[in-house]
């Protein structure tokens, strides 16, 4: 027995349609299955060897907020410098490897989806690339120097002098709020993409606009440094965003009442 994509009968027998790729024995697609997990790995580890060599000037650009503040950033132990390497392969080749892994895996996907379904995909695809650079640019240009500058001022304030930065500790710091900023700037498109799928309404995100506040400046708390100041600029945007999904997500709901509405007035007038 010969089986769609997802383990569904072909629509018409050994022909493929908008719904089924062409009907293949379960076994190929376990094969499909294999060649995208190697090819994805491949991706990701030949990612990881790519961005070794621009490791020395990813490190100056993360150290760069602190320099701003005057504090210096030190390496204390022999092996500060084997452990920027690898934190910086890991996150940023699995960073720089996810337009491939995405490819791979949709390519893997796609035979089985509908049109309509292939278009939301890649409009997700684009829409959390734009999303997670913005994210980044405001935790960095932005949050971090503000919440260095903040945190060097309740320093100063109470007579403690912090003039030597862990170059360990610094990093970790840059780089989770960093990719907090760009996952955080993710929801938006989630809740976008359930609105235009039918999932959530217009109606329902307005009534729930202030649980959404709340959970919003809850999830800004959790993820950004420990200043209102960055935590008001990620739950600001993120809230505006919220706002934004709404009247998008009317719009979809008021085109598809009004092509409903004409469907069904046409038989009338014929």
């Amino acid at each position: 027995m010969k089986f769609g994509r997802f383990g569904s009968n072909s629509a018409q027998d050994g022909v493929a349609d908008d719904y089924n790729d062409p009907p293949r024995p379960f076994i190929e697609h376990l094969l499909e299955l294999r060649t995208c997990v190697v090819r994805c790995f491949l991706a990701w580890f030949g990612c990881l060897v790519l961005i070794a060599p621009f490791s020395p000037k990813i490190t100056a650009w993360l150290i760069e907020p602190a320099n701003k503040d005057m504090a210096m950033v030190q390496g204390l132990t022999w092996t500060t410098g084997l452990d920027i390497l690898l934190k910086i392969m890991l996150w940023g080749g699995t960073a720089l490897s996810l337009p491939a892994l995405f490819f791979f895996i949709l390519r893997f996907i796609f035979p089985g989806l509908k049109r309509s379904e292939r278009s939301i995909i890649v409009f997700c695809l684009g829409g959390s690339t734009v999303l997670f650079l913005g994210g980044v640019w405001m935790a960095y240009a932005q949050t971090l120097q503000i919440a260095f500058q903040v945190l060097q001022k309740i320093n100063n304030w109470m007579g403690i002098k912090v003039e030597i930065l862990k170059i360990e500790d610094h990093i970790s710091i840059v780089m989770k709020t960093i990719i907090a900023f760009g996952i955080a700037f993710q929801v938006p498109l989630i809740i976008l993409v359930l609105g235009w799928l039918g999932v959530l309404s217009s109606d329902w995100l307005r009534k729930k606009r202030r649980i959404a506040i709340v959970l919003t400046f809850a999830m800004a708390m959790v993820l950004t440094p420990p200043d209102p100041v960055s935590q008001i600029i990620m739950a600001v945007p993120m809230c505006l965003l919220y706002e934004v999904c709404i009247l998008v997500i009317r719009v979809r709901e008021m085109t598809k009442r009004k092509k409903r509405d004409e469907k069904y007035e046409e038989p009338e007038k014929s």
